[in-house]
């Protein structure tokens, strides 16, 4: 049987959370250091890309950053990290482009702390280079989306329009938070140091760069609120790695 390739792209995990919603179960701990099962949520994240057989991880760490790196060290799952640590808040986009000075692959993923979203690294990236997007978006369908914003594609996949998120919608697709984007387009963009990924690169842009949006009917978790939370005690765990 011929061996599946590795990932060979650099990989930012946003952890740098506070974790406000949590506060009621999970004190004191950055939201990806949330307690599932013996094990901080972050370990799952890490076990989906050691499927994928990825090399080198950015931790993009704010809010106690030392317990993250006390945990985790300089190598985990096989895995090499780097810490990017953010001395005040940057914002979901400035804290990705501060990550990024420690990633040298053209193309970068991006995955959130705090949501699990099992999908296919390798077909994200087929799929991404395929439409020659300047960027990438995982997205998921939802019964229910009164949480979340919704995102609207063309006939090509590319994202027409980030809508906000409204009471009673139903069966929409939702940014899954997992992004696959092109370094250096991000880089070229004048951005502040302190910015909004979804406000101010995704929703400022979408008519003037490649953003597309891929389906992916996986499993998806947002520990987001403690009801969730609850539930991702008893289904991760179970996820088979």
């Amino acid at each position: 049987m011929q061996a599946k390739k590795s990932v060979k792209q650099d990989v930012i995990i946003l952890a740098g959370g506070f974790g406000t919603r949590l506060s009621g179960v999970v004190k004191d701990l950055p939201k990806p250091m949330a307690n599932i099962q013996g094990k901080p949520f972050l370990h799952y994240i890490f076990q989906q890309l050691k499927k994928y057989d990825v090399r080198h991880v950015v931790l993009s760490t704010g809010y106690k950053s030392q317990q993250i790196t006390d945990y985790f060290g300089s190598r985990y799952q096989g895995i090499h990290i780097d810490y990017a640590v953010e001395k005040s808040p940057l914002g979901t986009g400035g804290g990705i482009l501060n990550a990024m000075s420690y990633c040298s692959s053209g193309e970068v993923f991006i995955l959130n702390g705090d949501t699990f979203f099992d999908i296919d690294l390798r077909q994200f990236l087929q799929l991404h280079s395929g439409h020659r997007a300047a960027m990438s978006i995982a997205l998921r369908r939802m019964d229910d989306c009164s949480r979340y914003g919704f995102v609207r594609r063309d006939e090509t996949d590319r994202i027409v329009l980030f809508g906000e998120k409204k009471e009673g919608m139903k069966d929409c697709l939702i940014n899954g938070g997992s992004y696959l984007i092109d370094r250096r387009q991000l880089q070229s963009l004048p951005l502040p140091p302190k910015f909004s990924m979804e406000k101010d690169v995704f929703e400022r842009y979408v008519g003037q760069l490649p953003i597309y949006g891929f389906a992916f009917d996986a499993y998806f978790i947002d520990i987001g609120i403690p009801s969730d939370y609850k539930r991702a005690q008893d289904e991760l765990p179970r996820l088979n790695y």
